[in-house]
């Protein structure tokens, strides 16, 4: 998952290689001729794959960036992490104004997102989901 620009840039300069590479695979099968055609085939698929799947987070970022995506289902409560960096991304905050909200540094919310807030208290994560503005509705049941 993308949690902030630079991952952004990142991600993007990465997919563009990938793509780059298919395309000049799929131009110049001379330059692969000594290759069976199975490992070219194998070469690229990998290369669509990863293409593909950089893309997918690319996209599910910008989806996030543009306001496409205002909520969340989770289905335990471990996935509350992620739908805080989402929410974060949506709302249109970064990482910096987050931690000047809470009043903290900015390399504190780049640690806790980068563990997906692992070492975060539960005050801390309540604060948080009040920083971000965010409505979570629980449900607890009991297994008798």
């Amino acid at each position: 998952m993308i949690k902030n620009e630079r991952q952004y840039r990142i991600t993007k300069a990465q997919a563009e290689k990938f793509q780059s590479a298919l395309k000049q695979l799929q131009a110049d099968p001379a330059e692969s001729a000594s290759l069976h055609p199975r490992l070219r085939q194998a070469e690229a698929d990998a290369l669509e794959s990863q293409w593909a799947s950089l893309q997918a987070e690319i996209d599910d970022y910008e989806a996030l960036l543009n306001g496409q995506q205002k909520s969340f289902s989770l289905g335990s409560f471990d996935e509350l992490p992620i739908a805080l960096i989402k929410a974060r991304i949506a709302s249109g905050l970064s990482q910096r104004e987050l931690a000047g909200r809470l009043g903290l540094k900015e390399q504190q919310i780049q640690r806790y997102e980068a563990t997906e807030y692992a070492s975060a208290s539960l005050s801390r994560v309540s604060a948080v989901i009040q920083a971000l503005n965010v409505q979570v509705r629980e449900e607890v049941f009991f297994s008798a």
